[in-house]
């Protein structure tokens, strides 16, 4: 029956579901606020990896640069001190300026750089055409070239440069055939020398070319080459107005994943290049572990990282000024 009580314990029940309906509206609200989509947890974690492992400890390095070296555990100085009831703040900045006083790291790091471009021009030279025919092969044919260019990753890295030691010794196996057929008479000095460190990086890093190279050249419209035929152009005038200006980007990227590492390598200089070879990698292993100096050694690796943004900064430039035309 339709009383007044019952009207009421209607409107009594009416009012509690509009509440828990708004009570959970707005909970809904918060946690949309406050706990992240799928989309922001999906970008975080990658973000997350890189603020744990490279962020992190490039602020701990970054920190024991402004330090000061001393004898004990841990082999520097803190920049914040207490004493006497005061607050002691000393950031040391002289490690920086014998960097550019000191003809040692100077010549290191010019010669870092002189042999990362060689060798990345080597792999350009050499992975470009590698490239090429990977990608204008028939399909069932790149899978196994592109496994071919990417087994020896299945080896360790140690081992593989281990390996080339054997090949360019004066009594090794390259020496030995190529003596053999006759080419040479006396063995090639590549052992213990910048020509043996030359071999290593670009053995060690031409998929790094090949790879980001293949994925641009792959998915090129080939009928704009057959425009070009059909228009007059000569084979090697069509690669150059069309194939290589189509594959830029993947020229930068490779040149990049080729050149950073190879800037600070210290494995391969340090097996197969000689007491001369000067690079970065090997002078901080040398100031870190041998001096432990690890103040000198970390503003050696803040300048090397500070140098290295530069490429990635023109990549960054080119990549938006590209989007921007598109």
């Amino acid at each position: 029956m339709n009383t007044p009580a019952n009207r009421a314990i209607a409107a009594n029940e009416t009012s509690r579901r509009v509440g828990r309906a708004g009570l959970a509206a707005t909970l809904r609200r918060f946690a949309a606020r406050m706990l992240p989509s799928g989309r922001h947890a999906v970008i975080g974690i990658p973000f997350l990896w890189l603020i744990v492992f490279f962020a992190l400890p490039f602020v701990l390095v970054l920190k024991i640069s402004f330090a000061d070296l001393r004898l004990g555990i841990p082999p520097y100085t803190d920049l914040v001190t207490l004493r006497d009831g005061m607050v002691h703040f000393a950031m040391q900045l002289s490690h920086y300026a014998f960097l550019l006083q000191d003809d040692l790291y100077i010549a290191t790091y010019i010669s870092s750089l002189k042999m990362a471009v060689i060798s990345t021009l080597l792999c350009l030279v050499i992975g470009y055409p590698i490239s090429y025919y990977i990608a204008r092969s028939a399909p069932a044919t790149r899978n196994l070239l592109m496994m071919a260019v990417m087994l020896p990753f299945w080896t360790s890295f140690l081992i593989r440069v281990y390996a080339w030691i054997g090949i360019l010794k004066d009594d090794g196996l390259l020496n030995h055939a190529l003596m053999l057929i006759g080419l040479i008479h006396t063995p090639l000095r590549l052992y213990h020398s910048n020509a043996g460190v030359y071999i290593g990086m670009v053995y060690s890093y031409l998929p790094f070319m090949v790879m980001p190279l293949y994925a641009h050249l792959v998915k090129m419209d080939l009928t704009l080459l057959e425009a070009a035929y059909d228009l007059g152009a000569k084979p090697w005038v069509a690669f150059r107005r069309i194939t290589l200006p189509l594959s830029k980007n993947g020229i930068i990227a490779g040149s990049l994943l080729v050149f950073i590492p190879a800037v600070g390598e210290y494995v391969i200089p340090e097996l197969l290049g000689g007491s001369d070879t000067l690079m970065l990698g090997r002078v901080m292993w040398d100031e870190f572990f041998n001096n432990m100096d690890w103040p000198m050694a970390s503003a050696v690796t803040v300048a090397m990282v500070v140098l290295l943004l530069l490429p990635m900064a023109v990549f960054q430039y080119y990549q938006v000024k590209e989007m921007e035309e598109a």
